[in-house]
C-alpha cells in the first residue's frame, strides 16, 4: 500500500469540527458556538423526521457555513471596522428591512477618521448596500469552493450557496426563499442565532427571537418545532459526533484537507496569499534535509499549514494597521498562537500537530510567543517553522504580528 492510502488517524468530521473552533473565534463567539448550532439543528431535524441522507449533509453545511466570513473579512474591515465585533453584534438584530440598514449604516467606516466614515456611509445610501450583498454572495461562492475541495456532495455545496437567504425571499440572492431554501440551511438559519440567545438569555430569549423572526428570516415549520420540542432541543448536554458522519481520510487526502484549510486562513489578511504553504514546503524540506524522522518531517509540514489559525481571532484591522500596536491590540496578536494550540488540541492526531504549530511564534531569545520559550525548549520543529516563517514573510504588509 502506498504511504499516501494509508488511514491517517483523522476522519474529515473530526477535521472539520475542530476547524469550527476558529470559526468561532472569527464570529466573536465562544468557543463551540458552531458545534451547539448543529446539535440544535440535528435536535430540530430528528424531531422534523428530516430523511439520513439530509441529516448527514446538515453536519458538514453547518460545520462550513461560516467559513466564508474568512474570505471577506478585508472587506468587512474596510467598510465596517473590527470585523470580530461587527460579527458578534450582528447576531442582536435582524438583519433585514430599515432595521437592518440601520445596523451597517450605524457601524459604517467605524475606527477611520470622520471622512471615511462619511464616504461609506454615502456609497451605502447611494447603492442601497449593493457592496454588503456582493460580499454576501462573495461569502457563499467562497464557502461552497471550500466544500468542493473537501470532496462533499453538491447537496451540501447548493445548501453553502444559500447561507445569506432568508424564508421571506429578502436575502442574498435576492428572491430566494420558502421552500426553495434546502432544509439544511432553514434549520441552520434558526440554530445558529438561537444558539447565542440561549447562552445569553436563557430559554425565553431563544423562543422569543424565534417568534419574532418567524416567517420573516425563519421558516415557520422550523420555528413551530423549536417551540414545541424548547426544553430537549436547548439542552446544553453535548453527544458528540454521530458515527455515522465519519468519514475516514488518507493521509493523502489529509494533506488535501489541511491544504485547503490553510489556504483559506490566508485569505484573512489581503497580503498572505500562499504564506501557509510557503512556510509548510520550507519547513519540510528543512526537516528532511536534517534528517529528522519521517513523521517529524510529515508533521512539521502539516504543522506549517496550520500554524497560523489562531489567526481567526485577530481583527483584520489589527493584522492590517500600518502603524505600531498598541499594547491591548498586541496582546491580541500573542494570543493567536495560544488559539491555534487550543483549535487544535483535539483528536490525538491534531493535537501533536497544534503543539507544534504553536512554537511557530516562539525564538530562541525567548521574546516570542505564547509561552515565552528559549534555547532548548523550543523543539526543532518550532525552530524550523519560525525560521521558515521569517523568510516567507508575516501577515501584515509591515510584519507587525512579529513586533511592535
Amino acid at each position: 500500500m502506498e504511504a499516501v492510502d494509508r488511514d491517517a488517524g483523522i476522519d474529515l468530521a473530526e477535521l472539520l469540527a475542530a476547524f469550527s473552533l476558529a470559526t468561532d473565534l472569527g464570529l466573536g463567539q465562544p468557543m463551540e458556538h458552531v458545534l451547539r448550532s448543529w446539535r440544535i439543528a440535528e435536535r430540530l431535524a430528528e424531531r422534523m423526521d428530516l430523511p439520513e441522507d439530509q441529516r448527514r449533509s446538515l453536519f458538514y453545511v453547518s460545520m462550513l457555513a461560516w467559513v466564508g466570513c474568512i474570505a471577506d473579512s478585508p472587506e468587512v474591515a474596510a467598510s465596517f471596522g473590527d470585523d470580530i465585533a461587527f460579527r458578534a453584534d450582528s447576531y442582536e438584530v435582524d438583519l433585514a428591512g430599515l432595521a437592518g440598514f440601520g445596523f451597517f449604516f450605524r457601524r459604517a467606516g467605524r475606527g477611520g477618521p470622520m471622512w471615511h466614515r462619511f464616504r461609506v456611509a454615502t456609497t451605502m445610501l447611494t447603492t442601497g448596500g449593493q457592496n454588503v450583498m456582493q460580499g454576501m454572495q462573495s461569502h457563499c461562492v467562497t464557502t461552497s469552493t471550500l466544500a468542493e475541495r473537501l470532496g462533499l456532495g453538491p447537496d451540501v455545496v447548493t445548501a453553502l450557496r444559500q447561507f445569506f437567504t432568508r424564508w421571506d425571499g429578502r436575502g442574498v440572492p435576492h428572491g430566494v426563499g420558502g421552500t426553495d431554501i434546502a432544509p439544511t440551511i432553514r434549520l441552520l438559519h434558526l440554530a445558529d442565532v438561537v444558539e447565542v440567545r440561549h447562552r445569553t438569555g436563557g430559554i425565553e430569549g431563544a423562543l422569543d427571537v424565534a417568534r419574532a423572526r418567524r416567517g420573516r428570516q425563519f421558516a415557520p415549520d422550523v420555528v413551530d418545532a423549536s417551540l414545541a420540542h424548547a426544553p430537549e432541543v436547548l439542552s446544553d448536554t453535548g453527544s458528540g459526533i454521530d458515527p455515522r458522519l465519519r468519514r475516514p481520510l488518507t493521509e493523502g487526502e489529509l494533506d488535501t484537507a489541511l491544504e485547503a484549510l490553510a489556504d483559506f486562513t490566508d485569505l484573512r489578511c489581503a497580503s498572505r496569499a500562499g504564506h501557509s504553504r510557503g512556510v509548510a514546503e520550507l519547513a519540510g524540506a528543512a526537516a528532511r534535509s536534517m534528517g529528522l524522522p519521517a513523521g517529524d518531517v510529515v508533521a512539521t509540514r502539516r504543522a506549517g499549514l496550520l500554524h497560523d489559525i489562531g489567526l481567526h481571532g485577530v481583527p483584520v484591522t489589527v493584522l492590517d494597521q500600518p502603524g505600531p500596536l498598541s499594547a491591548t491590540d498586541w496582546e491580541r496578536v500573542r494570543l493567536s498562537s495560544y488559539y491555534t494550540e487550543r483549535v487544535l488540541a483535539r483528536p490525538a492526531a491534531l493535537a501533536r500537530l497544534g503543539a507544534i504549530a504553536a512554537t511557530a511564534h516562539e525564538r530562541m531569545d525567548g521574546s516570542g510567543y505564547h509561552r515565552g520559550l528559549s534555547g532548548a525548549a523550543v523543539p526543532m520543529t518550532g525552530r524550523l517553522l519560525a525560521a521558515r516563517r521569517a523568510r516567507t514573510g508575516r501577515c501584515s504588509n509591515r510584519g507587525r504580528t512579529d513586533r511592535r
